[in-house]
């Protein structure tokens, strides 16, 4: 395996915890959960893991400026945020969203960690300013580094490749593995490390807003990447990427009555809160496949808590619940 560059900040192992009481309301199968939500950094969250190889990387590079783009609530702008502060980098993030909104939740933690905020109206123009505000950066000679969006590129995946050995090494088999995907780079860290660490459970995201066609080509091509950088080429195909888009119709980030009750349930059952984006969404496709007999009464799945709490705490989620 050859010499990757990583910056240790993450608290890990993280914990692995069973979920009784929920199991026993859903009537099975066996459920735990992995808590990447304490990761440790500003609240935790599985982008802390990525960051740990996109801060080496930017420090290798002589970089001085870590610039990220997201969502206004972004977990993964929050993240990045807390370890340009910790590591001594200068942070600007372009964040979709209403300007006036009073910061709260994740958006005021950007600003408590010191990040410049560069605001966007439209979605479909945020990677064009996102390109001119790196391009800005570059000519003041501020040695930016550009994180992708939600950490997801070869680099920030091998996050999940080296949190499949230490799943491994937990010595706790899970039929299933089910997590919430989007940008991809958690669902091809994953996909990767089962194949080299052995892991012989199933890894299954469940989309938050990107089509299963769109989830499978582009994981399947992300996880073929990042083996490059631990070695030999491994090529993935589509077939061998699992994703399900049955549970994000209602667009990204829109609160429906099925996030809400995943998120009542495991506040109710195991006194564990979710996110209303992304572990909410997740589990609610978990909860339904259970229902409808996807998933076999004597199985084991794991859910992948990727963090995002401090979402709940935010303007557009309040009274929402």
């Amino acid at each position: 395996m050859m010499n990757i560059s990583r910056i240790n900040f993450a608290h890990l192992p993280t914990p692995i915890e069973a979920m009784p009481r929920l199991s026993d309301t859903l009537g099975g199968p066996r459920l735990l959960v992995k808590r990447d939500d304490q990761t440790g950094l500003a609240f935790g969250g599985n982008k802390t893991r990525k960051l740990e190889f996109l801060v080496a990387e930017a420090r290798e590079q002589g970089a001085k400026t870590l610039i990220s783009g997201g969502a206004l609530q972004s977990n993964h702008c929050r993240q990045t945020a807390a370890a340009a502060a910790r590591f001594g980098f200068k942070c600007i993030l372009v964040l979709t969203g209403d300007e006036s909104e009073k910061p709260s939740g994740n958006l005021l933690l950007d600003e408590f960690f010191g990040a410049e905020i560069i605001h966007v109206a439209e979605r479909k123009d945020r990677d064009r300013i996102l390109q001119e505000t790196f391009d800005r950066a570059a000519r003041q000679q501020m040695e930016p580094y550009l994180v992708p969006y939600g950490g997801s590129n070869a680099t920030g995946a091998l996050g999940y490749a080296f949190a499949m050995k230490e799943l491994a090494e937990q010595n706790l088999h899970a039929d299933w593995i089910v997590f919430a995907t989007s940008s991809g780079g958690t669902h091809a860290g994953l996909l990767l490390g089962q194949r080299v660490f052995g892991y012989k459970g199933t890894v299954l995201g469940i989309s938050v807003d990107e089509s299963e066609e769109w989830l499978k080509q582009h994981v399947a091509e992300l996880a073929s990447l990042t083996s490059e950088k631990l070695g030999r080429r491994i090529e993935f195909t589509p077939d061998e990427v699992s994703a399900n888009a049955n549970y994000c119709s209602a667009g990204y980030g829109v609160l429906t009555q099925r996030e809400r009750e995943a998120i009542h349930l495991f506040a109710t059952c195991e006194g564990l809160l979710l996110d209303p984006v992304y572990t909410g969404r997740a589990a609610a496709g978990m909860i339904d496949l259970i229902r409808t007999g996807f998933f076999k009464k004597d199985e084991t799945l794991l859910f992948l808590h990727t963090g995002g709490q401090p979402a709940l705490f935010a303007n557009q989620y309040a009274n929402k619940f």
